[in-house]
């Protein structure tokens, strides 16, 4: 009897495993879903939505190149003091491929899809076809700003152009050679998306990486229907 009393209390103890590691899983799945990285700036759309937070955050920590964790601290919340809305997208310059100083606010009057990345960063390569797929679609109404995190040592302007020319990808690169750009939204993880609307305000950031509906849907934000 006392065995099958064992036998009874061990495949209780194995059901109750089983249900709380179902439980997890999911709970995993839908934090590291792609899809579920994009977050609003705009009021509107949250009263709309009730599942979109506020936020013009950063990525994960670009140390372990994981896909879609919570962002350590906000960026591009300038203050009101310094005459800035509370969501401008803050300025920097990076290099194009010809060496030519570009700032984020030169391309102000056309929406902008910026995002940082880095050829040593597997989920930064793994949304790389998508955005591509989109500056072939959306490349004459918005700019798109491919931002390397070019810092001399884990990633040279010559490996990330190598790799760019590799895969085919023709969207425009710039390169972040001074960390400016790394420096002024907060980049302390990799990949991070941010759709910025024509007049430099920051509608949408992408934590982590974006698959095609997600990208799609950030991108949906800046066009007019």
């Amino acid at each position: 009897m006392k065995k099958y009393w064992k036998v009874i209390a061990g495949c209780l103890a194995f059901a109750i495993l089983m249900a709380g590691s179902a439980v997890l899983y999911h709970q995993l799945k839908k934090e590291y879903e792609p899809g579920q990285n994009l977050e609003m700036s705009s009021p509107q759309e949250e009263e709309n939505d009730p599942s979109l937070a506020e936020s013009t955050e950063g990525g994960e920590d670009d140390g372990q190149n994981g896909e879609g964790e919570e962002p350590e601290s906000g960026n591009g919340q300038a203050k009101e003091e310094n005459g800035q809305s509370e969501n401008e997208a803050p300025d920097f310059t990076a290099v194009n491929a010809d060496g030519e100083s570009v700032s984020l606010s030169s391309m102000e009057g056309k929406p902008v899809v910026l995002n940082f990345w880095a050829s040593w960063c597997p989920p930064c390569k793994s949304e790389m076809p998508d955005f591509q797929k989109a500056y072939e679609t959306y490349g004459d109404n918005i700019q798109f700003m491919m931002v390397n995190l070019t810092d001399g040592s884990r990633e040279t302007k010559e490996t990330a152009a190598a790799y760019v020319k590799e895969q085919g990808y023709t969207f425009p690169v710039y390169y972040d050679v001074d960390q400016e750009g790394a420096y002024a939204f907060y980049v302390s993880s990799l990949p991070a998306t941010y759709f910025i609307d024509e007049n430099g305000v920051i509608i949408a950031a992408g934590r982590g990486m974006l698959d095609e509906e997600a990208l799609e849907r950030g991108i949906s934000y800046l066009i007019p229907e």
